[in-house]
């Protein structure tokens, strides 16, 4: 679970399906574990979450050692100074390269704000396995770079191009979703946060953190014979 430490931060490999932290928002159940309660848990200290992801969305989150030291991290994040790269598979096959320009509603459900992402196509496949209304299915992997983040930003982006991502509940197909956790026994969303880059603003260097997959998209990565994931 632990990517990275140092004096001022520490880098996490959160899993699918755990919060970042409690939140109204979240619609979650308080007796349920956040990641910061976990962690707390594990090193008997208090860390503090930089930013966050999705419950559904795993990968790298951030953690300040000291509340003092959130603030110069989540700077960077303000005035998009961090690179971060996410990996997803998608129904269908999307182009080779594509950039999203499309405004994502504000954590407040109400306002329009504007939101970038680009687009790669890594993988592609073709398997014969019929999803309504097909007789065979395809599927793409993807590198996402969000250049904003907005709440459910790569998910609702997906969509928006017709290629959602698979297992997701809210945005997805559910036709798709179901073929994988019948033929493949994986129901989680598979959208992973892989790396991210930005200038440390303590150590003045520049830090990239990487997060492997989880076995899921081993699994998936060995059934469609996708190098880029068992590599």
């Amino acid at each position: 679970m632990l990517l990275y430490e140092d004096t001022y931060l520490i880098a996490i490999n959160k899993p699918n399906n755990i919060l970042v932290h409690h939140a109204k928002m979240a619609n979650n159940v308080f007796e349920e574990k956040s990641l910061v309660e976990i962690l707390k848990e594990k090193y008997s200290k208090k860390y503090y979450p930089i930013h966050r992801l999705d419950r559904k969305t795993s990968g790298i989150v951030l953690f300040a050692k000291e509340k003092e030291f959130v603030f110069p991290f989540q700077k960077l994040f303000q005035e998009n100074k961090i690179e971060k790269v996410y990996y997803g598979i998608v129904r269908g096959f999307t182009p080779k390269n594509l950039s999203i320009d499309s405004d994502v509603k504000g954590r407040d459900a109400l306002v329009y704000k504007t939101a970038f992402t680009k687009l790669e196509r890594l993988e592609k496949i073709e398997v014969p396995i019929a999803v309504t209304p097909y007789q065979t299915s395809r599927y793409s992997l993807v590198k996402l770079t969000p250049k904003t983040g907005r709440l459910h930003q790569l998910r609702i982006h997906t969509n928006k191009i017709s290629h959602p991502l698979i297992g997701d509940p809210k945005y997805g197909d559910r036709f798709h979703n179901r073929m994988f956790a019948k033929q493949f026994d994986c129901n989680k969303l598979f959208l992973h946060a892989k790396s991210i880059t930005f200038e440390h603003p303590f150590l003045d260097s520049i830090l990239k953190i990487e997060a492997p997959f989880s076995k899921d998209w081993h699994k998936i990565g060995i059934t469609f014979k996708w190098k880029t994931i068992i590599n």
